[in-house]
């Protein structure tokens, strides 16, 4: 099966989001392998389809050299690691130290969101003559609670988990191993990479120290700890059964996927709890499991701490995650690659062409490279060339190597941001009118020339709001506010602003016009929302 899933992976464009035609396949490809997100929704189970770094301080910096690795103590997290002796070779570790230690540090997390939902109603027929509505049915609010885990990572009560377990939740409350509750502030989220910050107020708090996701070897034992089917402090163990295995497939706006493969069982409830190590390090964050029924069928994936360290720093310190572009498009190559385009190399990745504006291009790369190393890494797969291009962020100078009809060479180049630039991004969703409740992003310069528009904002999250209650769901992209093309967040704000009152029912309000698509299935809609 996996086999299959590997050439599935052909002609993927490097960069930082999901285009339509990768949406498509990891859609298809989820279908096939049943890669679930694992959280617990109104206390059963619901499977969801689910759908990146230099030190802090300088805005770029240069990555060279043989195995530069960049790991979560170079985004300022501590590592105070467990004191494991040495064993014979063959011998079982010794996991009670890191079960102990590692489960007070791993909390319970419940998630209040409301749900509208149609309700039909009955309808006499006198009203269907008489020009009544035949579908006639009422909107009505409805609470639905979700739960999953998360991971104390400061001692001031900061909180790893996955976006998928907080994403639209209007109250969200965090229960530690002692039984202590508190209310949660979701500080920010990146629906990319699965993951989310939370923070709760207090001191003192435990916490996990941070692993090296590199280091981890086929093999190793590893722990899950988490919360599966609503049952707290629960512990798992499996081993390390693969490495930046490429599962984007789990959904349409994965941008990362690299993830760690396990067998330690994991299930519905275990989502954004702690993959340790036998040291007691953090090392990767429980996000899906393989499974064609919803429940744990023998696999279990999770994000290298090493990006959910990279990623949890940016939204500390910019509101929004540094995506570093290198702007490629090509496809893992293969055995009738390597015979169709003559290709030297039987490991990589093909660079079959260029994204608009690339920093690759500029650095001297051309098409029918084939990419073996990122900044000294070895490159065999697309997942390994998206994990190392996660590490890092815009304005990065990293070196490149490239076999180029079997001569390797090295190239120097700066890495890029979404929209081309080589500079930091500011956060640009923070300042959408808070009814609309929504998270926006204007739509990448790639994105762009794949949809063949100029403009476009993509709905990123929601949570209780306006665009909710109209029927608006994530992953939407807006093109038109009545009738104004939304370039950017504060064209929307311009659009909101001179909306004039209008008798709606029983109140009165403002009517905003969205017009955009859903490009999962490619429907235009338009929607009429109240403000």
């Amino acid at each position: 099966m996996w086999g299959k899933t590997s050439h599935s992976l052909s002609k993927i464009i490097i960069r930082q989001y999901n285009s339509y035609r990768m949406s498509k396949v990891w859609k298809n490809v989820a279908a096939t392998l049943g890669l679930v997100a694992v959280s617990v929704v109104a206390s059963a189970t619901t499977v969801h389809v689910m759908k990146n770094g230099t030190p802090s301080g300088r805005a770029s910096s240069e990555v060279s050299g043989t195995e530069a690795t960049l790991s979560a103590s170079d985004y300022g997290f501590q590592n105070a690691a467990l004191s494991v002796g040495q064993r014979p070779i063959g011998s079982a570790p010794d996991l009670t130290p890191a079960a102990e230690a590692s489960v007070k540090a791993v909390v319970h997390i419940k998630v209040q969101k409301e749900q509208r939902v149609e309700q039909q109603q009955m309808m006499d027929p006198f009203e269907f003559f008489f020009g009544g509505d035949p579908r006639n049915s009422s909107r009505r609010s409805q609470p639905v609670v979700g739960y999953g885990s998360g991971v104390i990572i400061s001692n001031d009560g900061y909180i790893m988990t996955n976006n998928h377990v907080v994403d639209g939740g209007d109250e969200i409350k965090v229960t530690l191993n002692d039984n202590r509750t508190f209310k949660a502030k979701l500080v920010g989220a990146d629906s990319g990479s699965d993951i989310a910050l939370l923070k709760i107020e207090g001191s003192d708090f435990p916490t996990i120290p941070f692993g090296n996701s590199d280091n981890l070897r086929l093999g190793e034992w590893v722990l899950a700890v988490g919360n599966p089917f609503n049952l707290t402090s629960t512990v798992t163990a499996g081993i390390v059964s693969a490495k930046s295995r490429s599962t984007a497939s789990a959904g349409d706006q994965l941008e990362v996927s690299a993830f760690i493969q396990t067998d330690a069982a994991v299930n519905p409830g275990n989502s954004g709890g702690a993959l340790v190590n036998a040291s007691g390090e953090l090392v990767g964050i429980n996000t899906m499991i393989y499974s064609q029924t919803g429940n744990y069928a023998g696999y279990s994936f999770a994000v290298p701490i090493n990006i959910a360290a990279k990623v949890v720093s940016d939204i500390k310190k910019y509101g929004t995650v540094q995506r570093g572009v290198l702007g490629v498009v090509g496809s893992e190559v293969t055995s009738e690659l390597v015979q169709k385009e003559g290709l030297k190399v039987n490991e990589g990745f093909y660079v079959a062409d260029f994204a608009e504006i690339s920093a690759a291009l500029a650095a001297g790369i051309e098409k029918g490279d084939v990419i073996t190393a990122i900044a000294g890494h070895k490159i065999t797969s697309f997942g390994q060339l998206q994990e190392q291009l996660s590490r890092f962020r815009p304005g990065d100078k990293i070196d490149v190597q490239v076999n180029r009809k079997g001569a390797d060479k090295t190239f120097k180049v700066t890495l890029r941001n979404m929209e081309g630039g080589s500079s930091i991004l500011k956060q640009q969703s923070s300042s959408v009118d808070a009814r609309l409740g929504a998270t926006l992003r204007p739509l990448e310069a790639d994105a762009r020339r794949s949809y063949g528009l100029s403009y476009g904002l993509v709905v990123e999250s929601l949570r209780s709001g306006a665009l909710k209650n109209a029927g608006i769901r994530e992953g939407f992209i807006l093109l038109t506010a009545n009738d104004n093309p939304l370039r950017s967040v504060a064209d929307l704000n311009k659009s909101i602003s001179p909306a004039k009152g209008k008798t709606t029912g029983r109140r009165s309000g403002s009517i905003l016009v969205l017009r955009g698509f859903y490009p999962q299935s490619g429907d235009v809609v338009t929607y009429t929302v109240e403000l």
